[in-house]
């Protein structure tokens, strides 16, 4: 046995975090050896195929120069599902889960089959979750990108939840009738700054651009989705956004014009107020 090629070797060798490498690492086991993450520590001996090897320094090379892990591995844990990721859309983040908080709430509170919209859907994240938790409601989830929608109905279909979602192509409510209303309208909308250092950096440098601005100030996409709330809201529906860290004020002032009422405001696991909430 080679033991400077052992997992326990390469993983101490590594200069990645512990936490990412053990990721990447559980990620080998389970493609080429069909192992579970537990693996790591009851097969610490375990010496790589010259094939794993060699997938294990381009995985480690490649974090090192800044790729996601999600996209890596090509997967990443949202709620209580598990999703396919790739390039073309954004990686599902912690904060996003108090959309579908909010959501499952609201759907226990009418206690009836309520009608959902998920706008600018990326990869199904938050419709999908809802449909999950939620198999009495009725989920529409819409997105301007192809790329996106056909990574959304490949989870859909990973999930076994086709059936209960249906997606739709267009930039925000151009996706849906005129007439349509809903009792819930979600939405994680591009909201950075186009100026903000924040998009040099990080995980942020190779996700979609237009999954992250708006090229503009970072309100125009919310600006859009509340002024057309009310026309697709049912009475008494419940509009929830999420934005950034420093727009709460403004995205409570753009409700508050639309006379939107019982405005709430949401705090992350960080302590910021990342998601607004409204009423028709």
């Amino acid at each position: 046995m080679n033991i400077e090629l052992s997992l326990h070797a390469l993983l101490n060798a590594s200069a990645l975090p512990p936490v990412e490498a053990k990721i990447l690492m559980a990620y080998i086991l389970e493609k080429h050896y069909q192992l579970p993450r537990s693996a790591l520590l009851s097969r610490d001996d375990l010496e790589l195929s010259s094939i794993a090897l060699d997938e294990w320094k381009a995985l480690e090379s490649k974090r090192l120069r800044g790729e996601p892990v999600a996209y890596l591995i090509g997967k990443r844990g949202f709620h209580n599902i598990e999703l396919y990721v790739a390039p073309g859309v954004l990686i599902p983040r912690p904060e996003t889960e108090l959309l579908v908080e909010i959501a499952l709430r609201e759907i226990t509170r009418l206690n009836v089959p309520a009608r959902i919209l998920d706008l600018g859907t990326g990869s199904g994240a938050i419709a999908l979750a809802i449909a999950h938790d939620a198999p009495q409601a009725l989920v529409t989830a819409t997105d301007q990108s192809h790329e996106a929608l056909a990574i959304a109905k490949t989870n859909a279909k990973q999930l076994g939840l086709v059936e209960r979602v249906q997606f739709l192509q267009g930039s925000w409510y151009e996706a849906i009738e005129l007439s349509a209303s809903f009792d819930i309208i979600l939405s994680n909308p591009p909201y950075i700054a186009s100026h903000d250092s924040h998009l040099s950096q990080g995980d942020l440098r190779f996700e979609p651009v237009s999954a992250l601005t708006d090229h503009g100030n970072g309100l125009a996409c919310l600006e859009v989705i509340i002024l057309g709330a009310k026309s697709h809201l049912k009475p008494n529906g419940l509009l929830a956004i999420e934005h950034g860290f420093d727009q709460s004020e403004a995205v409570v002032a753009l409700m508050k014009s639309e006379g939107l009422r019982d405005i709430q405001t949401h705090l992350d696991l960080g302590g910021h107020y990342r998601v607004a909430s409204g009423r028709k």
